[in-house]
């Protein structure tokens, strides 16, 4: 539906356009330029900087605060409105020590120099002065200079209403106002989560990327000593020159660095969010990620990884040529060499045990072309179904789950829903330190617009924090109350019935299930309350629009599948699966887990879902691919550790997949490797898994080439080419096409659009993906129709089933296992931090990062530690019934009695909490049951330095307020509105 329109007088010109359009974006549509500094889209009319003020039906008002409406009188010439204009500019140079040509942010985008260029102001009329405060370079990440600070805002409003962390605030009361940290002045001691936002919308260097400094430009670089006098040298002939000399040299020096200065879009590689950015580099240097508004997903936000995570890029340690294991010990090697090794040894154990034999793991962290490369590899070159990626360790139940009852496995709807939701049910995700950028959105419209927030939790994390309702069941019940409600609804006829009845089968045999989950019953095995839980499901049947999301919390367990089934039945059930605003969540881990399933890199689905056992789907890839496709069983991740133990399996080529750490009963895993015949490697570090290769090849990470990633959301998104590989490193992508050729297979890809046009060809799903409808921020949702239509939402028209409906799916209750006892008798839960991702071979590289969090560390509740004595700092050793590993302990009331929190960021054994975790896994997907271990404790040393920093933002209490509150600043006696002259015009 098109947006109604509205017609403007704008100094006498009669324009049109939307209704309701921020003015200063109706003017730029019509190619006029409202001068503006403090407003930028995403944070809208903060109302400081006073340069944009027009007069609206014959009153001067800020132009930012206007919205377009029928018979609207603009006038933008009138004279008091100029006049009001020229002296906020003049103010905002009263604030601001304007020296562009050595500044690091003279890059075509400071918002001060363009504004004021703009507006052809001649010269500083009122004097600069310094502020009485000195730079804060505290932050690993980013400085804030007072000096060159406007007090625009910008920060603040970000910080409180964006990224909702609620740090930033302006003390307007203060002689000389200025940006405070939680009412302080030391940005690397508050509840600052790094995320960057206040960095991106300044709109000059009063905040910049470390990463920035003296590398911008030829001139940045100077030393202190000789920029300084140049700066004041400068300054010091202004008065007599004016403006336009100095910014014709600032804009010769803008030129000068254009050549040397790189802007690229990427996708960030870290959660499976998606969020997605300029990287700007000179050289090999990464300067900084500028994430843009049109970027679909993520706007202008980041998190502490996807904006400063990228020292692992250039790291000393990132491989860079091919390693051949000779008599114990690696050696370099050439490409050849290696090809040629891999493809004799793949031949010989092929012809000697057989194409199941061998088996090949492709990697999250790659594109989609790489993952669809990778399983025709398996499939194509050798001939084995034996082929799968790292969802098997966390997704696959969730996918299991709502192919089950939805038809497709994949978030029902976008981002967009869950933000506009009613209530929203978080079930073991942590959501705002696992998928940060897309927990902003979530608090947005918490705080903003009073979406309700139900979280179930063994953990008091932020999310938790922040609820209405937050409520902490015992390990591995999720399934009960989760029945419970779906019970209570149906009895209480609260279900929605019309949808039921026409949108749904199986509701009798569904019903009939649910008999022993009373709330009682639920109550005794969860350890809620009934009454609560009846509370909670009034909530949900009463909620108009319902959206529950989950992740590895719910999907790590025994009953993994079955909890997230019954997930989707209750959604069924309240009718919140066929609607906007509505539906199933699943949180996506990595980058690409979810592309790299879509592309076939499972054992039993190729490209699109489609079954290998599928007669019609296996022909069309026969066809293409020249081959005759096996249709045995293949082995799963999981279910390969096994085989190797078995000697069933021989061989194992492993893409960029840390299985050694991160795959359950780590020391099992690491068994079965010394078991191998032949094992290969490809990955960007030498990681623990490389340890026991016989071959390890150097790949390349996602900013060293092109591809596409798939999001949370099921969101295509094509990344382009950052830097040039390292050393002799390659893509993956490339590396697998050589390979084949290699083994005799005629792959002859030049470019990964060429590998998609493929695919596309051949996965219904995905036929009218192409790179050319993914130019530049373009984005797609699967499934995509031939003509490039996509599917925002997958159940507006119906369910994924060929009758059209749903399915309700009777359960039982499995409970979890490796219970505590009184031995063993606490329970371990684990998972990722903020900081850190996954085993951490990509966030440890940061130096910034390790100064936020140098270690893994275990959580002990306050209760705990004062029964056993133990401090933050004690050293303690944790044994379950397979292993043992020792960290050390940090006090907090983030976790309660006897449960434990161990983080996932250890790369070695002695930290790594998959050495405790047993060869049990959830029965319909084979996802190992990482979250139910039971562990004995022993304190090794009572005294010790304690894991996180007391800078660490976990120890400091956010400020929350509405916002920049420039009606403070509107109070003071001081302050003077435009045209009026400034009294004190460098305070504010």
């Amino acid at each position: 539906m098109s947006q109604p329109q509205c017609t403007l007088k704008v100094d006498g010109r009669s324009l049109s356009g939307p209704i309701d359009t921020p003015l200063i974006e109706f003017l730029a549509a019509h190619d006029i330029d409202l001068p503006h500094i403090c407003y930028q889209p995403t944070l809208g009319a903060i109302q400081t900087c006073d340069v944009c003020w027009v007069q609206v039906n014959g009153e001067l008002v800020r132009g930012c605060s206007v919205t377009s409406r029928e018979g609207l009188e603009v006038k933008l010439e009138e004279t008091t409105a100029r006049q009001a204009r020229r002296e906020g500019a003049d103010r905002i140079v009263a604030r601001h020590e304007l020296y562009c040509s050595v500044c690091d942010n003279n890059n075509g985008d400071c918002k001060v120099h363009n504004v004021v260029a703009r507006m052809r102001i001649p010269y500083q009329r009122y004097p600069y002065r310094q502020k009485p405060y000195n730079v804060d370079e505290s932050h690993p990440f980013y400085q804030y200079d007072p000096d060159q600070c406007i007090l625009c805002g910008r920060c603040v409003e970000a910080c409180q209403n964006v990224q909702v962390t609620e740090t930033l605030s302006i003390d307007w009361q203060r002689e000389d106002p200025r940006v405070l940290w939680d009412g302080a002045e030391t940005a690397n001691e508050s509840s600052c989560v790094s995320c960057g936002h206040c960095v991106t919308v300044c709109p000059c260097n009063a905040l910049m990327e470390k990463s920035m400094l003296g590398e911008a430009g030829p001139l940045t670089g100077m030393p202190a000593t000789l920029k300084r006098p140049a700066i004041d040298l400068i300054k010091g002939i202004e008065p007599t020159v004016g403006f336009r000399p100095i910014f014709a040299l600032s804009e010769m020096d803008e030129a000068w660095r254009q050549p040397e200065l790189k802007k690229t879009k990427t996708v960030c590689t870290y959660c499976g969010v998606g969020c997605a950015f300029d990287m700007w580099t000179r050289g090999r240097r990464i300067l900084k990620v500028q994430p843009v508004e049109e970027a679909p997903v993520n706007g202008i936000s980041t998190c502490i990884k996807g904006k400063f995570g990228w020292d692992f890029v250039n790291s000393q340690d990132r491989l860079t040529t091919p390693l051949i294991r000779d008599n114990g010990r690696f050696r370099e090697a050439s490409w050849d060499e290696a090809y040629a090794l891999i493809a004799e040894r793949f031949k010989s154990i092929r012809a000697a045990h057989g194409p199941d034999a061998l088996a090949f793991v492709a990697s999250s962290k790659c594109t989609n072309e790489e993952s669809y490369l990778m399983q025709k590899l398996a499939r194509g070159v050798i001939g084995t179904n034996n082929i799968d990626n790292c969802s098997r360790y966390c997704q696959s139940p969730a996918t299991k789950g709502l192919w089950r009852t939805m038809g497709y496995g994949g978030d029902g709807g976008s981002i967009s829903d869950l933000e506009s939701a009613e209530l929203l049910l978080f079930i073991g995700s942590n959501t705002a330190e696992s998928h940060p950028v897309l927990a902003t959105r979530l608090k947005q419209a918490q705080k903003h617009r009073g979406q309700t927030h139900i979280v179930f939790d063994l953990r008091r994390h932020e999310m938790a924090e922040r609820a209405d309702r937050f409520l902490r069941p015992r390990p591995g019940t999720d399934l009960v109350w989760l029945s419970a409600l779906s019970r209570y609804i149906l009895d209480n006829g609260l279900e929605d019935k019309a949808f039921l009845e026409q949108r749904v089968n199986h509701l009798a045999e569904y019903r009939q299930s649910l008999a022993p989950f009373t709330l009682d019953y639920a109550e005794e095995i969860t350890g809620i309350p009934a009454r609560t839980l009846e509370e909670v499901a009034l909530q949900v049947a009463k909620a108009s629009t319902l959206c529950a999301i989950w992740a590895m919390g719910v999907t790590q367990h025994v009953a993994g599948s079955d909890t997230s089934t019954a997930i989707a039945n209750l959604l069924l059930v309240t009718g919140n699966a066929r609607r906007k605003g509505c539906g199933a969540y699943p949180m996506r881990g990595h980058n690409n887990v979810q592309g790299c399933s879509d592309f076939g890199s499972m054992s039993k689905r190729l490209p699109g879902y489609e079954f290998v056992s599928d007669d019609a789907a296996r022909a069309r890839y026969e066809k293409a691919w020249g081959v005759t496709l096996s249709t045995n069983s293949g082995y799963n991740n999981h279910t390969m550790i096994d085989a190797i133990h078995e000697g069933k399996l021989k061989s194992l080529y492993v893409m960029g997949e840390e299985m050694a750490i991160v795959d359950a009963n780590a020391l099992h895993v690491q068994a079965a490797f010394d078991k191998l015949d032949f094992m290969v490697v490809q990955d960007i570090f030498f990681s623990r898994t490389c340890e026991q290769a016989d071959v390890v090849l150097p790949a390349a990470p996602s900013v060293e080439k092109e591809g596409t990633f798939v999001n949370t959301e099921r969101r295509f998104q094509r990344l382009y080419q950052v830097l040039e590989p390292l050393g002799d490193s390659k893509p993956d992508w490339l590396i697998q096409t050589e390979l084949a050729r290699a083994l005799g297979a005629d792959w002859s890809y030049r470019h990964p659009g060429e590998i998609m046009d493929e695919a596309a060809s051949l996965a219904p799903m995905f036929a009218g993906v192409t790179y050319e409808r993914l130019e530049g921020y373009r984005s797609l949702q699967w499934p995509i129709a031939a003509d490039g239509t996509d599917t925002p939402h997958l159940y507006l028209d119906g369910f994924a089933f060929p009758d059209g409906k749903a399915r309700l799916n009777a359960l039982e209750y499995t409970p979890p296992t490796d219970q505590t006892d009184g031995e063993y008798d606490l329970h371990v839960n684990n998972g990722r931090l903020l900081e850190t991702f996954h085993e951490g071979n990509l966030t440890h590289r940061s130096a910034g990062i390790r100064s936020q969090v140098p270690t893994s560390f275990v959580e002990v509740s306050p209760e705990l530690a004062e029964q056993r004595g133990i401090k933050s700092g004690s050293r303690v050793r944790l044994t379950s019934r397979r292993g043992t590993i020792e960290l050390p302990a940090l006090v907090t009331d983030r976790v309660a009695g006897n449960e434990l929190y161990v983080t996932e960021n250890a790369v070695g054994n002695d930290h790594a909490i998959n050495v405790l975790t047993s060869n049990e896994a959830d029965k319909d997907s084979s996802t190992p049951a990482f979250k139910e271990i039971a562990v004995k404790m022993e304190i090794l040393e009572i005294e010790g330095e304690a894991p996180l920093p007391r800078h660490n933002y976990r120890f400091w209490k956010s400020s929350s307020q509405d916002g920049v509150r420039t009606e403070q600043k509107w109070q003071r006696d001081d302050y003077v509105q435009p045209p009026r002259p400034a009294r004190n015009p460098e305070k504010f």
